[in-house]
């Protein structure tokens, strides 16, 4: 019979320990924004193990809006990351061969809206005309104003455009310094909440309601890197679809894992903004019925000619460019319950 002292046992598990840890690939993946409800998902997929499972060691890195990961992931800075895929159309169009593309669709409608407050008269796009909109320049939503505009038939010469910082954008409004802004629905909605405008003042014009065809942020990925990595890749979207999937079956649970990374957020809070992200833009008809991470070919050739009513492309835009499906898994590992 083979004895193995103590320590001899103990220094065979730290040494495989070790060499499991070599074994797994370090991935550092860019946020397009703070950890907030919306990016639970994550950390709940790193915390059950969903991205270990796949060989991937995953850091997770906050942004500073719906463009910030692009340019990070096209120089290769970071090989995954979380990104507007209509930002991302604009930027392969001015930097045509720069070696991105989006690879999972997670926000199938996208959650671009204006937010603003009825008690200064805005219910309506309509309404916005006469006012004061507060828009960080560079924000995902207001990226898309000028389609939403067209869409809804509003003047823009008849609103006053206020250049407003990500973090003064609410408490402006709040404070009336502004009558509506753009944004992040589960964002903008919610941080006016914590600022005390309830509810019932805001008047919340998601523009994918009023017209707008575009699909929203995505998993993009340096296409480098995924050519020489392809296995990686779809390990990685496989876990994030975990993510989200356990995220969908328990919200709490999720937003635990945020804390862990975020302790001054507000539990109720996070939970219901994710939440909403989850009924309003990832768990759609079309991904109930297909799963999540895929786009329909029709519906982007529409998002594509919008697109070009309000942005002159330099280049013939090719969708080919912008998503590929390639890196997906099967689609029944794709599907939420």
């Amino acid at each position: 019979m083979l004895h193995i002292k103590p320590g001899l046992f103990a220094a065979l598990a730290l040494g495989l320990s070790a060499t499991l840890a070599q074994a797994e690939t370090k991935m550092p993946f860019a946020l397009d924004w703070k950890f907030e409800g919306p990016s639970a998902p994550y950390f709940l997929a790193v915390d059950e193990g969903y991205y270990g499972e796949a060989g991937l060691d995953v850091e997770i890195a906050e942004g500073k809006g719906s463009l910030d990961a692009i340019p990070k992931v096209a120089t290769g800075a970071y090989p995954v990351g979380f990104a507007d895929i209509n930002s991302l159309m604009k930027f392969l169009d001015q930097n045509p061969g720069a070696p991105v593309t989006a690879v999972m669709m997670v926000y199938d409608k996208p959650p671009f809206a204006v937010v603003g407050r009825k008690s200064q008269g805005v219910n309506e796009p309509k309404d916005l005309e006469g006012k004061v909109l507060g828009a960080p320049p560079p924000d995902g939503a207001w990226a898309q104003f000028p389609i939403f505009a067209k869409e809804t038939g509003l003047d823009m010469d008849k609103i006053k455009v206020e250049p407003v910082g990500f973090p003064t954008r609410e408490p402006m409004l709040a404070e009336g310094k502004v009558d509506a802004v753009t944004g992040f629905s589960f964002s903008s909605t919610l941080n006016l909440k914590r600022l005390g405008v309830g509810m019932d003042d805001q008047s919340i014009l998601l523009m994918a309601d009023y017209g707008v065809a575009l699909y929203g942020n995505a998993i993009i990925v340096n296409t480098d890197y995924a050519k020489a990595h392809p296995e990686e890749i779809t390990g990685f979207i496989k876990a994030t679809a975990e993510g989200w999937k356990a995220a969908v079956a328990d919200p709490g649970k999720a937003v635990d894992a945020l804390l862990k990374r975020n302790p001054a957020a507000d539990k109720d809070l996070e939970t219901e903004r994710l939440q909403m992200a989850i009924d309003a833009n990832v768990l759609t008809d079309y991904v109930k019925e297909n799963g999540m991470g895929g786009i329909d070919a029709d519906r982007m050739a529409t998002a594509i000619e919008q697109t070009k009513t309000v942005y002159e492309f330099q280049n013939t835009p090719d969708a080919a460019l912008y998503f590929d499906s390639e890196y997906l898994p099967d689609a029944a590992e794709l599907k939420i319950d």
